[in-house]
């Protein structure tokens, strides 16, 4: 089992470089899931640390992990009150009009025995709102940096879409799957305030795939 990078450690925090394609959660059709790396992160405390909050499945990048049930609760409020900053990239499949603009639709859940579920804009749905920008552009795709506001399930994927008008490479919900083994998106950055202790922050590094498009120098 290979190691996971550890990005910021300390007394009660972990943010790990979590790899695309590997679901927090064990499917239910099983297979590998952070879970089965949670023991090698105890790095010698007593409990295996808890993910606070959610990335997809085929997302990569930073993940704030709590190492003690306090912690766990303090984190989750920072989370509940959007107090973290987080910043992700993404590879849209094209080019944009603009080169950068805000997003603000809000969005619902919907589901289908055919179709299983997915996330809509929808006028009576959760506020969700996303800033984004142009970094850089490569082979017909373009390299953006999100800043999502609210932390909705698959917003900056419906963003980039329904907003934007282009969805991310690879993205097989939201978009045709097509150009990317996975959904393009990348959690490159978090930072989390704390009452009397100086912030967490983590940055991830370009993971290979983008590399391989086209964006190793444009972060």
């Amino acid at each position: 089992m290979n190691a996971i990078p550890i990005l910021f450690e300390d007394g009660e925090a972990l943010v790990i470089d979590k790899p695309a394609r590997l679901p927090i959660e064990t499917p239910r059709k099983g297979g590998p899931s952070l879970g089965d790396h949670l023991d090698d992160l105890r790095l010698g405390f007593q409990r295996p640390p808890v993910p606070v909050h959610r990335l997809d499945t085929d997302t990569s990048g930073c993940l704030l992990l709590a190492r003690n049930p306090k912690a766990l609760k303090r984190f989750s409020a920072a989370f509940e009150a959007r107090l973290p900053i987080k910043r992700y990239l993404g590879v849209l499949a094209g080019v944009p009009a603009m080169s950068e603009g805000t997003v603000e639709l809000a969005l619902s859940k919907i589901s289908s025995e055919a179709e299983g579920w997915r996330m809509i804009p929808a006028r009576k749905g959760k506020p969700a709102l996303t800033r984004w920008r142009v970094l850089a552009e490569s082979g017909g795709h373009t390299l953006v940096e999100f800043l999502p506001e609210t932390g909705r399930t698959h917003q900056i994927r419906v963003h980039a879409a329904s907003g934007i008008g282009l969805p991310l490479l690879g993205d097989p919900v939201y978009g045709n799957g097509r150009g990317a083994p996975r959904t393009m998106l990348h959690a490159a950055g978090l930072e989390i305030p704390r009452e009397g202790k100086p912030p967490i922050l983590a940055v991830a590094p370009l993971p290979a795939d983008f590399v391989a498009l086209g964006f190793g120098d444009a972060e």
